[in-house]
């Protein structure tokens, strides 16, 4: 039966890949940096559930030091000229589109005829991870097709992966990183220390300031962890769920779906959310790595203004 252990098995492939494709790099004088960086990841997706917590947790430290010590960079290597780019785009036109389109495409459909027909009693796949395993094969029969149809290099695939992931470098990873931090603060009771002292300075029946820290609060949170899914459990167990909800009788479902809206404001205004704000930067090359987030600011403030009002009208008023 296919399960996510494929997964982390393909996972580590392409990491693996990325890692051969830097080394490969001679025009990249970090290298080796970006080998070792996408080879630890491959180590921990490959052989994480035998080197236990210790050891995962000392390949962390060290590809850490690796991005923090500057040891990766981008070359200038490339599988095609500019002008064989160009070519290749005017000929092909919208239809270079078509394996990228593939992916989500297996995944929607293969998931509907997975538990619409016969298929599912033949435990070909673990149920509970069949959109991600379908996902998968959807970026397997998308690699097949673009190499049938497009006959680059055989090492395009790698040297134009690792090429692109050098230029994203650390940020690449910096979800799985903050998604390990939800678990951290979740884990050490953030949540509830916050809500007691919250509890403590808020004045009784006073609606508004509760309102208030609960979105500024989704939204600091947002900003240190890059994402509001994993501020989210910090918040409602310290203020949503005790005070706004239980005290105050708010509506659970503007209360959750609001400050769910008010934590993504923060989401605009943090490089933490790497994959948001700094990877758009770096692959269009911009010459300021925050100009994404500054351009954003304006736009994050006045949305947060207009959740904080709607958190406290239909929250408690409708």
């Amino acid at each position: 039966m296919i399960n996510l252990h494929w997964l982390y098995v393909l996972a580590g492939a392409v990491f693996a890949g990325f890692a051969l494709g830097s080394a490969r790099d001679e025009t990249n004088a970090k290298r080796w940096g970006n080998a070792a960086f996408w080879l630890l990841l491959t180590v921990s997706f490959w052989f994480g559930d035998y080197v236990g917590d210790i050891g995962n947790g000392v390949l962390v430290l060290a590809i850490v030091a690796i991005a923090g010590f500057h040891l990766i960079g981008r070359g200038s290597k490339q599988s095609a000229t500019p002008r064989e780019r160009q070519e290749s785009s005017a000929r092909r036109g919208n239809w270079l589109f078509l394996p990228a389109l593939l992916i989500p495409f297996t995944a929607f459909v293969g998931t509907l005829l997975f538990n619409y027909t016969p298929l599912k009693g033949l435990n070909l796949i673990d149920p509970k991870a069949v959109t991600l395993v379908l996902l998968g094969c959807g970026v397997i029969i998308a690699l097949v097709v673009s190499y049938a149809w497009l006959r680059p290099p055989l090492l395009a695939a790698i040297d134009e992966g690792s090429r692109l992931m050098n230029g994203v470098g650390w940020a690449a990873v910096l979800p799985q990183m903050l998604a390990s931090l939800g678990v951290i603060f979740a884990a050490a009771g953030v949540g509830t220390t916050i809500g007691s002292i919250v509890g403590a300075i808020i004045p009784q029946g006073s609606m508004f300031l509760a309102v208030l820290l609960y979105a500024l609060g989704m939204v600091v949170f947002t900003m240190i962890m890059g994402n509001a899914f994993a501020a989210f459990p910090v918040m409602a167990t310290a203020i949503g769920i005790p005070i706004l909800i239980h005290a105050d009788g708010g509506n659970p479902a503007v209360i959750g779906a609001v400050g769910m809206l008010a934590g993504f404001c923060g989401t605009l205004m943090t490089p933490m959310a790497a994959n948001f704000n700094i990877v758009p930067a770096a692959l269009l090359e911009l010459k300021d790595q925050n100009g994404v987030i500054r351009a954003q600011v304006p736009t994050a403030l006045a949305m947060l203004a207009a959740n904080i009002l709607i958190l406290y009208v239909a929250g408690f008023h409708l």
